[in-house]
């Protein structure tokens, strides 16, 4: 085992509740790694139905960044499957998960893509709140035995690159795209918008 891969374990242990932990820290812990990342739906939603064209925008410059990083996850899985903890029988899991790669984290990749869309894009109180809610999914999901720590290291390095990717792309076809979007938003809801249940 390689010093890295030690240290991995070694800090996942130090972290990964055991059978000893209170009922009820597993159970918040496990309620934040399952449920916390519906946060983001609703953050964009927010940001999209402000009626705010800026806002719009990085909504969707955040959706392709989310994309474009979940994609890479799926490379990096199927050419290098780092077995989760509970496949080598390392620590104590207290949620299900399928058996497949835990590096990088899917969760930790969603929530590193969009604080980092939103704090780079000055929607502050929007972007701390979604760093916030990440770092407390990241540890949840160390401690019910489901990631290592490196692997939220690592989704968020995906996140950084799968943001300089989309930068360049975005300032030379975001305004047309986001024009795109919101004439099929008006037009496809164009009866709750008419009634005023929806901004235009």
């Amino acid at each position: 085992m390689n010093t890295l891969e030690a240290f991995n374990q070694a800090l996942f242990l130090t972290i990964n509740a055991t059978t000893s932990t209170p009922h009820w820290q597993i159970d918040i812990a496990s309620f934040i790694a399952d449920y916390v990342i519906y946060v983001i739906p609703l953050m964009l939603a927010a940001l999209w139905l402000s009626g705010i064209r800026n806002n719009r925008a990085t909504a969707l410059r955040a959706c392709s960044v989310v994309l474009l990083a979940l994609g890479f996850n799926q490379i990096i899985g199927h050419v290098w499957l780092h077995p989760r903890p509970f496949m080598i029988g390392l620590g104590h899991t207290f949620i299900e998960h399928a058996p497949d790669s835990s590096f990088p984290s899917d969760h930790g990749t969603v929530f590193a893509c969009v604080a980092l869309t939103l704090l780079l894009a000055g929607t502050r109180w929007y972007g701390e709140l979604t760093l916030a809610a990440g770092l407390a999914v990241a540890w949840a999901r160390v401690f019910v035995g489901v990631h290592y720590p490196l692997d939220m290291a690592g989704a968020v390095a995906i996140a950084c690159v799968a943001y300089g990717v989309v930068t360049p792309l975005w300032s030379l076809v975001g305004e047309a795209v986001t024009d795109g979007i919101i004439a099929l938003y008006r037009k496809l809801l164009a009866w709750p918008i008419a009634r005023g249940w929806l901004v235009q």
